[in-house]
């Protein structure tokens, strides 16, 4: 009987190997089957526009197989671009609290987590699930692209600047970060300028030339600060900095400069600088001329002007020769004749855009510094050519 009882044991965990593993078997195929059955119930939803429903159903999913995260997360990126920001909200917030997920996914869940809450305008929200996300390798340059574009809507300068130089320091410098970073200080400096606060507003202009050498603005905003100081000589001295650190924008800086020389009553000043550049922009020429007229003659600065016009013609410049024209001893019927085009003239100038994007073309009458519609910094511009300078 013994013997009996020996033989039959390998029998027997022979046969329990047997059911166990068809058990697993049976186990697999069920729950195999309950996974097809929620996919194609969710899948059926969506089609039949129950977005509701197939939400809850595909959620349901993520209990049974953590494979399903690249669905869940593709079915909320889906509602995200329909505008169901509810919906998409609801299935990424779903995956970042489960625990079955990894790392890595549930960095990619937190992140479209908070490109949801940006457009839902929740940007509180937003920002934290960001800064969740800049202590990560593959997702810090998203996050910090992200959290730029929420403290320049709140307009949060100072954290938009501890940002940028946290990234500095943590990633080194770039020209993009630098030239953003000098535009959040001159952004700050405006702020402490409204509030009348000018040597705080004076320091923040330097750390913006500090981080951009070629930045422009700061300059500009240093001589407008001079001349609301009545500081004429320092206004001169900050603006004429303008061109050496980029050419295109001294038409902004000449109508200070004008202003300046004329306080100041020198303009061997503006001459001796505009004997550099005054062949650059249209702004710059005509001031040239203005200066030929009153040290000179009407004459002697018609002739400049008609040069400087064959060889660059702008719109600018031919009001300002027929202004010379219209002086000139002429008939009244030519006078009337020449006003008339002159109006037309100023009437095509006001109706022309003065600034262009150099990154999407967008055009304006007034300066962006911050361009309204590919939101890059630093890329409007003032236009050359025949309606420009």
């Amino acid at each position: 009987m013994l013997e009996l009882l020996f033989l039959l044991l390998p029998v027997a965990a022979s046969y329990g190997y047997v059911m166990g593993r068809n058990s697993v078997r049976q186990a697999q195929r069920k729950q195999s089957s309950i996974l097809s059955r929620h996919y194609y119930r969710g899948l059926n939803f969506l089609l039949s526009d129950q977005p509701d429903k197939a939400v809850d159903t595909l959620m349901k999913m993520i209990n049974l197989d953590s494979d399903t995260v690249e669905t869940h997360i593709a079915m909320g990126n889906f509602f995200r671009h329909r505008g169901e920001l509810d919906r998409a909200i609801r299935v990424h917030q779903n995956l970042v609290s489960k625990a079955e997920l990894s790392e890595s996914q549930n960095l990619q869940a937190l992140r479209e987590l908070g490109k949801d809450y940006m457009l839902a305008g929740f940007l509180e929200r937003a920002e934290n699930a960001f800064l969740q996300l800049l202590d990560s390798e593959k997702h810090f340059l998203d996050a910090q692209q992200q959290l730029f574009s929420i403290y320049q809507t709140t307009k949060e300068w100072d954290r938009a600047i501890e940002l940028g130089e946290r990234m500095m320091n943590c990633h080194g410098d770039s020209d993009d970060l630098c030239n953003r970073i000098s535009h959040f200080y001159c952004e700050q400096a405006l702020k402490k300028i409204k509030s009348e606060e000018y040597g705080d507003a004076e320091s923040s202009l330097q750390k913006a030339i500090t981080c951009d050498e070629h930045a422009v603005r700061p300059w500009l905003i240093l001589g407008e600060l001079a001349i609301k100081q009545n500081d004429y000589q320092q206004a001169f001295n900050y603006l004429k900095e303008v061109p050496i650190r980029d050419v295109s924008w001294f038409s902004e800086a000449v109508p200070l400069l004008e202003k300046c020389t004329k306080e100041l009553n020198s303009d061997e000043q503006l001459d001796g600088l505009l004997e550099q550049y005054w062949q650059q922009c249209a702004t710059s020429y005509l001031a040239k001329v203005r200066l030929i007229a009153k040290n000179k003659s009407t004459e002697e600065a018609e002739k400049v002007l008609f040069e400087q016009l064959s060889k660059t013609p702008t719109m600018k410049g031919f009001r300002t020769l027929m202004g010379f024209f219209i002086e000139d001893e002429v008939d009244d019927k030519t006078k009337e004749s020449l006003t008339m085009v002159k109006g037309l003239v100023e009437e095509q100038i006001k109706l022309r855009p003065k600034y262009r994007c150099h990154s999407c073309g967008f055009s304006g009458r007034q300066i962006h510094w911050l361009c309204p519609s590919c939101k890059k910094w630093g890329v409007v511009k003032p236009i050359k050519g025949l309606d420009g300078e």
